[in-house]
């Protein structure tokens, strides 16, 4: 399935036997989907059809829907005179005139702007409801379009981050050995020079150099542990390819990728909390700011 943006814009304008018909689509983002209808009373009544349609293409986002309809050059033939008030208007004016032949007649403007006098033939409903259902249908179809088409722009941006967040892992990966056996003979010089001091002859000894040795090899083996990020580094790696899996499943991918960037972030801070070179610090800092980066695009998609 094709990841939609929530962001779109469409518009249709047709003839139908009542006018000119103009069917306006816009949406922005929302946590849950939201429909608005503005629209002339008289099409009130398809308001359950439209919310229908738009709904089985549509699952997130603001939408708001305007129809706007105005007479057409096919509506004015669908004017004529009420001939019964003609008729009764006629025998009246005769009558003022036969009781006062100074009396002038009315003109043509006059009687046509009688209240009444012209009519409006009421277009086929079967028709314009045909019509109206299917500028709808044309609509929803190109919003739809819109909202893959802009959503195939924000993949393509994303997908360019997660790749990116990828080599940052790839270039640390190779350090971490390295980084834990300076650790490691840093940390052994360190206590060994302590030791000595503390086993000189003029201090009195509480344990021979071999305790102390494996005293030694155990306290930077325990601290090792704490500040090895092979297992963050293999969850970053883990979580970035089921990332991209995502994308290439599409459909509606909004939630999922909150819970994603959430594992993504957790790795990323435990990896700056551990750092005690500046490479894996830097690298920290890069991982969460495209983190942030997706975060925020991630809010336009379905």
């Amino acid at each position: 399935m094709a990841v939609r943006s929530m962001t779109a814009y469409a518009t249709t304008t047709v003839e139908t036997v009542a006018g000119t018909l103009t069917i306006e689509l816009k949406s922005v983002n929302s946590r849950f989907l939201d429909l608005q209808f503005r629209m002339n009373d008289e099409f009130r009544m398809y308001e359950p059809v439209f919310r229908e349609t738009i709904m089985q293409q549509v699952k997130r986002g603001k939408v708001e829907c305007r129809l706007s309809f105005g007479r057409g050059v096919h509506a004015s033939s669908s004017l004529r005179l009420n001939d019964g008030l003609m008729a009764e208007v006629m025998k009246l004016q005769g009558e003022v005139l036969q009781h006062n032949p100074q009396a002038q007649a009315m003109t043509v403007n006059e009687i046509l702007r009688w209240p009444g006098m012209i009519e409006e033939a009421a277009p086929d409903q079967d028709t314009l409801q045909a019509q109206v259902k299917e500028a709808m249908s044309t609509t929803v179809k190109t919003f739809t379009a819109e909202r893959e088409r802009e959503g195939a722009s924000l993949t393509a941006a994303l997908l360019e981050k997660v790749s990116a967040m990828q080599e940052i892992v790839s270039r640390i990966e190779p350090l971490i050995p390295q980084m834990l056996e300076q650790f490691r003979q840093k940390a052994v010089d360190r206590m060994q020079e302590a030791l000595g001091i503390a086993t000189a002859d003029d201090v009195p000894q509480t344990m021979t150099q071999q305790e102390a040795a494996e005293r030694i090899r155990q306290e930077v083996t325990l601290y090792g542990m704490r500040i090895d990020v092979a297992e963050e580094l293999a969850r970053l790696k883990i979580h970035l390819e089921e990332t991209k899996e995502i994308f290439r499943k599409g459909g509606m991918l909004g939630k999922r990728m909150d819970f994603m960037l959430q594992e993504l972030n957790r790795e990323a801070n435990t990896l700056g909390s551990k750092a005690v070179i500046k490479e894996l610090s830097d690298a920290s800092i890069d991982l969460k700011l495209l983190i942030e980066q997706i975060r925020e695009q991630v809010q336009n998609l379905e």
